[in-house]
Order: structure tokens, then sequence, then C-alpha cells
């Protein structure tokens, strides 16, 4: 949950509108119940089928006009039945729950009791899948290490901490493609490092020259894709750096630990 979305919800609050809960619960699904979905929430995973989006629930789509109302300034996707008797409602990337009168909402992780997953991050990790091979890859620095046989693309800022925290980690692979794609979100001297590191005549080296051992790229001037990174990143909803996508579709945000990189590029 965004701090966007808390304030505007506790605003709301504030007004009168709502009561609001911020602790997350859950009770095993209701015998024959189904999760009911208004759109496709990303690639189906392994013997899952796709979710039609012609498909309409008219008591989730009256549940997103009910919570349009009482939060006029939110700008809801989609609305989702769930099998435990509440209803998912999507805010971008951003998921909340709520009832079917929206007499209450809860921001946080939904975790299901009898299993202990955590529905939240599941639907979450389906809504932000991609696939990968329709990436525009030709935006990216591409980097092979070894046969390059296992594959990852990466946002990243120049003056990004995480970002260089995780360029250290990646030393440690092997048979790895990287497609960099430069997102100068943090600051004006961000777009200039992007600038001199793709006009650079080895773009590769010169963005591990400074993401790596701090050796800041030399000046340079050609026609930067700046704005088609920016709109890329915003149609992903990539909100920060890193942003690791994988080749399998998924993504993690941050400086995930080396095991955890391994494992996901398997």
């Amino acid at each position: 949950m965004n701090f966007r979305i808390s304030a505007t919800l506790a605003a709301c609050f504030l007004a009168g509108g709502l009561g609001l809960t911020a602790t997350a619960h859950a009770q095993a699904p209701a015998k024959g119940d189904k999760a009911v979905s208004t759109q496709s929430v990303g690639q189906p995973g392994k013997g899952e089928k796709s979710v039609s989006t012609t498909q309409i629930d008219p008591v989730a789509e009256a549940v997103k006009e009910r919570f349009q109302q009482r939060f006029t300034g939110m700008d809801v996707t989609t609305v989702r039945q769930t099998p435990y008797g509440l209803f998912e409602v999507q805010l971008g990337m951003d998921l909340i729950y709520t009832d079917e009168k929206v007499t209450w909402v809860m921001e946080g992780p939904l975790i299901d009791a009898m299993t202990r997953r955590d529905v939240t991050r599941e639907s979450q990790e389906k809504l932000s899948a991609v696939t990968f091979d329709q990436l525009p890859l030709e935006l990216a620095i591409k980097q092979v290490k070894g046969n390059g046989a296992k594959k990852v693309a990466i946002f990243e800022d120049p003056n990004c901490g995480y970002c260089k925290q995780l360029r250290h980690t990646m030393e440690e692979l092997d048979n790895v493609t990287v497609y960099t794609f430069m997102y100068p979100i943090l600051s004006p001297d961000s777009k200039t490092k992007v600038r001199d590191v793709w006009c650079a005549k080895d773009q590769g080296k010169a963005w591990d020259d400074w993401m790596v051992r701090g050796k800041k790229p030399a000046t340079a001037s050609c026609d930067v894709p700046e704005d088609k990174l920016l709109a890329l990143g915003q149609q992903l909803m990539v909100r920060g750096t890193p942003t690791l996508f994988f080749a399998d579709g998924s993504r993690v945000s941050g400086a995930i630990p080396l095991d955890q990189l391994k494992a996901r590029l398997n």
C-alpha cells in the first residue's frame, strides 16, 4: 500500500465517510465459493486458464460503483470477488479489500489461514507480470556474461544506491544476459548520467564503471530515448528502482540477495 492511497483513505475517514482498519484478516473459503474476476489479472500460471476480459460480475461492478461514490478521488481499475467473502479493489498496482456494501476497507496483506499463502502478494505478482519477449529491448543496454542463457531486465536510476548494491551482487552471476533500462527519475543529474552512458562507445562498460566502480561517465552527446524510457516505466508501473523483470514474466522490486536472485533466474 503506498502512502498516497493510505493518505486518501485516511482523509475520507476523517471527513466522516467510512470506518477504516489496517488489520489484515482471513478466513477459509466457504465450500463451493469461487473467485470471480471482472478482467484478466495478468498471465495465467502453469495449469491455469486465463479469465476473459468480457466476463462481467454484476456484484463486483456494484461494489466498484459504491466504492467510487465513497472515494471520489481514487481511480479504481477493477473489483474482484475473493473466496473469502471479501472484494479485492485494484487501484493501479495496489490492492485493498472491502465488503459488498463498502462499509469498511482494509489495507495490508490478506493471508489464507489454512495454507498460509499471502493472497495479496500472489495477486500483485499476476497483475505485474509481463511477457519478457515483448519488452522493447532495443531501449536497453545489453550485457552478456558466459553463455547468457538466463535473462533479466532491470530498471535502474544511476543515482540509486540500492541499484548499485544490486550491481555488486550481480558480479557473482554467470551465464546471464542483463538488459538495463536506464530510468532517470531521482534527480536532474540522473538524466545527465543516462545521457553520458547511452552515448558512450561501450554502454555496458560505462554503466558498470559508474554503478560498480564509481567512475563517472565521460560527457557525451547524442539522441537519447529518454521519453521512451520514462513512458515504458510508467506503462509497466515501475514506481522505484531497481525493478527486475525475469524471463517467466515475474517482477521483483528492490536489491534482492544473491540466493533469491539465482532462484528467480533459474
